[in-house]
């Protein structure tokens, strides 16, 4: 009880000095000073359409290259001013307006398939077309209107680029803190997998959630460092920062890669748990350490090197004794202990060199900062106009969102209408804001949208009927707009409260009637989430049971590629080239994908979800298949290896040959690609045979010179034991894979 408090202060200081709440102040002094110039200057409708075009245009304002945010921001000021001009001019007309908002809608909504940038922007258009219903300036021309909406877009942008030249590290600063922060618990995750087997499956679903997040979290970063590293050239800062991003990418494959068969770790070691428990408390450690970085990074304190040395010097003290417990005998067991005991020591080696350049004791240039090499790393966005005609057809999820959407639109439009309601355009806005082309997210959104809305509403009445004072609504009102801004990301049913609170407190300062406001506000909103929901659910529904197909062939295809490239560098050996590290990335981020597939998935209606033991099975086994990829690769990087044997290449063809007829299983093709068997049985015999070889020629030395220092023949029988492990375990999941696919009846 005494450190929950603590926690949650925590917690709190860490959430003000985040940029979800940074970037929530710049919005509020956007909204808020124009507001407060203009009523003072007797202007007060100028200063409301003002902030409404900072509000627009602020959701485009993402994490990117700073060309290619203010382009976003721009674009989003300028679509909102000239959608307000249309929709102002059309509104004299209801017979324009209704047919007018469904195309809008649609062709705005559709700019989507331009990325998660251009559906920011396009936000900026549909919002503006339902504020353009507001009716909040009635003595501005509609010119004006889409000029001052444009000039608040820029207002904002002006404001935010001021606050990133005062503190231009502060969003790559919490990013990585972040990234840090999520990588220990991933780290945490896989060190309880060790020991606890019954809770195995729901870890296991842990690990699939943090990968997702983490590879999110990579991709942001990657992109902010390469970016940074382009514009400010050879900065210290961006190289340091670089460098303990690729450790830190490290850090997550080598936690991939081991322990990875918990089965055979449990069939080996069930006599060994109390050892299993020590291994489990130093990765914990290591975890910890993470965390703590975290903290350095997130608050700019000033860390001790020599209180950090000590730390990683406590855990070389543990990996002492621990090595002390491992056996000496030439076991199964013995080589399993030692490769999660190297994986540990990596693990304590990867985070003393991120002290290291934090502390500006390693000045070691990243091989990744080769000019050719570097742009391969970042994913463009490709901005063809073909892609608006290859997306026009009801095979792309975004047409069919954008139809969607443009059609509920119309219906919540004409109820409000039909019905006469008072602010009908609260419908639309939170259909807008709410509908998503997945289901499980847009039902997700709307239940949590309607809690959030009615637990401000509660909290409304009861501070009205309080008080009535203005002043304390203003304020308030300034207030829950900032929270609400700032948890949007991060809680939705919490900034759900405080959007609630801030509109009702800014109409009753308005309005004398705010409990009609209040009431209405209600209304508009469970009618606006109940028909996004039902929009989501009938109209050309949008199932991951229809996708998730191809979702997996990807995933299998760059772990093949990443197969591939293990078995080229195992030949070729010298440094790691890129195209192999590319091929790790791609082959995270398609797993990432496929876990997020997964999971959405499983918030759909139990009638969308077919085969979803089968389906969490194949997600499985192409999780452990990365891990013993990771394993294998890992080991061949770090460690000097003998020449691959043409036994080696069997496998690989094996397995890639079982990859491929996984592919097709699910393309439904029925030539499937035959092998011979018994190849691969003489090529495991053959290993084995070379392994027992090797163990007897270390036994016949130990037994003739005992004194004599035996790490090279040690060091090939740990890398026969490991490869010929992992070429068994990586063609058992292979053909797992392909039996699974086979047996399951994909709609």
């Amino acid at each position: 009880m005494p450190n929950i408090i603590p926690n949650y202060w925590q917690e709190f200081l860490k959430y003000l000095r985040s940029t979800d709440f940074s970037k929530a102040m710049v919005l509020t002094l956007a909204i808020a000073s124009p507001v407060g110039i203009f009523i003072w200057m007797g202007k007060f409708e100028i200063g409301v359409v003002l902030a409404m075009g900072a509000l627009l245009s602020s959701p485009s304002d993402i994490p990117g290259s700073f060309r290619h945010r203010n382009i976003g921001v721009i674009l989003a000021a300028l679509l909102a001013g000239i959608v307000s001009v249309i929709m102002a001019y059309a509104a004299a007309y209801l017979w324009l307006v209704i047919p007018l908002l469904g195309l809008l809608m649609f062709g705005i909504a559709y700019l989507a398939v331009y990325g998660f940038r251009a559906s920011l922007v396009a936000f900026a258009g549909l919002f503006a077309i339902v504020l353009s219903f507001s009716n909040i300036s009635t003595e501005i021309l509609a010119w004006e209107r889409g000029l001052l909406i444009s000039g608040g877009g820029l207002w904002y942008l002006l404001l935010s680029n001021l606050w990133t030249f005062i503190y231009p590290k502060h969003h790559t600063e919490q990013l990585l803190a972040e990234c840090f922060e999520l990588t220990a618990k991933y780290l945490k995750t896989r060190a309880h997998l060790l020991t606890e087997t019954r809770e195995r499956e729901r870890l296991q679903k842990e690990l699939f959630t943090l990968q997702t997040d983490l590879n999110e979290k990579h991709e942001s970063l990657r992109n902010l460092l390469i970016t940074a590293r382009r514009a400010s050239g050879n900065s210290n800062y961006a190289r340091k920062r670089l460098m303990v991003f690729i450790e830190l990418v490290d850090i997550l494959e080598l936690a991939m890669a081991n322990p990875v068969d918990y089965k055979k770790m449990d069939a080996v070691l069930k006599d060994d748990r109390a050892l299993l428990e020590r291994f489990k408390k130093l990765i914990k450690k290591i975890a910890a350490q993470l965390d703590e970085i975290s903290v350095v990074i997130e608050t700019k304190k000033k860390s001790s090197f020599k209180e950090i040395s000590e730390y990683l010097a406590g855990i070389e003290e543990n990996f002492k004794d621990v090595r002390v417990l491992i056996s000496s005998e030439n076991t199964e067991k013995t080589f399993l202990l030692q490769n999660l005991f190297d994986y540990l020591e990596k693990q304590g080696q990867k985070i003393n060199t991120i002290v290291r350049v934090l502390h500006n004791l390693d000045t070691r240039e990243p091989l990744l900062l080769k000019n050719k090499e570097v742009s391969q790393f970042i994913t463009p966005q490709d901005y063809d106009p073909k892609t608006l005609v290859e997306n026009f057809n009801f095979g792309s999820p975004i047409f069919k969102h954008s139809l969607r959407l443009a059609i509920v639109i119309l219906v919540g439009f004409s109820v409000g209408l039909y019905f006469s309601f008072e602010n009908a355009y609260w419908i639309i806005l939170t259909i807008v804001v709410i509908m998503r082309p997945n289901y499980g997210l847009t039902k997700d959104r709307s239940k949590q949208r309607i809690i959030g809305t009615l637990i401000g509403a509660v909290i409304a009445l009861g501070i009205i009927s309080v008080t009535k004072n203005q002043v304390v609504y203003g304020i308030l009102g300034l207030f829950s707009l900032t929270l609400a801004f700032s948890l949007l990301q991060r809680n939705y049913r919490t900034a759900a409260v405080f959007i609630t609170l801030s509109i009702i407190f800014i109409y009753a300062l308005l309005k004398p009637d705010v409990f009609n406001v209040i009431q209405f506000r209600v209304i508009d909103t469970v009618l606006g989430a109940g028909l996004a929901a039902l929009g989501n659910l009938i109209l050309w529904p949008t199932w991951e049971s229809q996708h998730i197909k191809n979702v997996i062939v990807q995933s299998i295809s760059a772990n093949k590629k990443y197969l591939e490239q293990i078995d080229d560098f195992y030949h070729e050996k010298g440094s790691l080239p890129t195209s192999y590290k590319l091929s790790r990335k791609k082959a995270f981020l398609e797993m990432g994908n496929l876990s997020a597939s997964f999971q959405r998935m499983t918030q759909e209606p139990k009638f969308k979800q077919k085969e979803l033991s089968q389906l969490y099975k194949i997600v499985g086994l192409n999780q452990t298949f990365l891990s013993a990829l990771a394993s294998l690769g890992t080991f061949i990087q770090n460690h000097k290896t003998t020449a691959a044997s043409k036994n080696f290449e069997i496998f690989v063809s094996h397995i890639c040959t079982n990859l491929e007829n996984a592919k097709k299983g699910l393309e439904e093709t029925k030539a499937l690609k035959s092998l011979d068997p018994s190849r691969t049985e003489k090529a495991a015999s053959d290993l084995f045979k070379a392994y027992k070889e090797l163990l007897n020629e270390r036994e016949k030395q130990l037994k003739e010179k005992p004194n004599r220092n035996q790490k090279d023949v040690q060091l090939r029988l740990q890398e026969a034991q490991l490869v010929s492990s992992q070429l068994q375990w990586l063609l058992e999941i292979s053909e797992n894979l392909q039996k699974t696919i086979a047996k399951t009846k994909f709609s």
